[in-house]
């Protein structure tokens, strides 16, 4: 397995082109995980590095339809396939039938991000390499103050097939991101317009006020330190 820590150590710093060209230098199975303004931010960089790019998106079946619009303008735009994966609908069928469609303000979010978010993406984690996210270190109050640009994937690795995760953003703020999109005239979710600033699913999701952080229109009736679904979380507790 490639000297992590050496690699961290050697792109510390760099930019997100310098760590993507890195990236999918090092690895031919490799794919950007796509839902968000940081991560069109990625494509727009890494479709000018490959024309092999590999990207995916978790569909929850719960989403905005300005997110389902959003996708579809992303896959035109750079002419991309975007593979979509789904969750199981058993499992779904299973916790609705328990609990009803909206359990997660009772007892919290995280056994339905399990079964809509974590579980497919862990389906496709298992047929990579290493994948590509558009963490920042500013995203989330507690939570993500210590995302590296690179690191073993603690979660998702096994000990047959381990993984290996980039963060080329991780030390760009919101700024940076938007600053970009403008500049290369990426698309965005026009839920963006509407006072959203981090989208997720419908009923998890609200506008934020000025002033307030991004990640409080996330989860709003659950601990600001909670509000992760999963899909990284495990990768960040095991560098705290």
């Amino acid at each position: 397995m490639t000297d992590i820590d050496q690699l961290q150590q050697q792109l510390e710093g760099q930019s997100p082109r310098a760590i993507l060209k890195e990236a999918l230098s090092r690895y031919d199975n490799i794919a950007i995980s796509f839902s968000g303004a940081e991560d069109v931010a990625l494509i727009e960089l890494a479709h000018k590095l490959t024309d092999k790019l590999q990207v995916f998106t978790l569909d929850t079946g719960r989403l905005h339809p300005e997110t389902y619009e959003f996708v579809e303008r992303v896959r035109k735009h750079y002419n991309i396939d975007i593979q979509v994966m789904f969750p199981d609908a058993a499992e779904v069928e299973d916790l609705v039938s328990r609990k009803g469609q909206f359990s997660f303000y009772e007892d919290g979010h995280s056994e339905c991000c399990g079964i809509r978010k974590v579980n497919p993406l862990r389906r496709k984690l298992a047929t990579v390499d290493a994948w590509i996210t558009g963490q920042r270190k500013d995203q989330s109050p507690g939570t993500r103050n210590d995302v590296p640009v690179v690191q073993p994937d603690t979660a998702f690795s096994t000990e047959e097939k381990p993984l290996v995760k980039f963060n080329p953003l991780a030390d760009w703020r919101s700024k940076d991101v938007w600053d970009y999109i403008r500049m290369t005239e990426a698309p965005y979710n026009k839920l963006h317009e509407k006072g959203f600033v981090s989208i997720g699913c419908q009923p998890c999701t609200r506008p934020v006020l000025p002033g307030q952080h991004e990640r409080e229109g996330r989860w709003w009736w659950e601990e600001a330190t909670q509000k992760e679904c999963g899909l990284h979380a495990d990768n960040l507790i095991a560098r705290s």
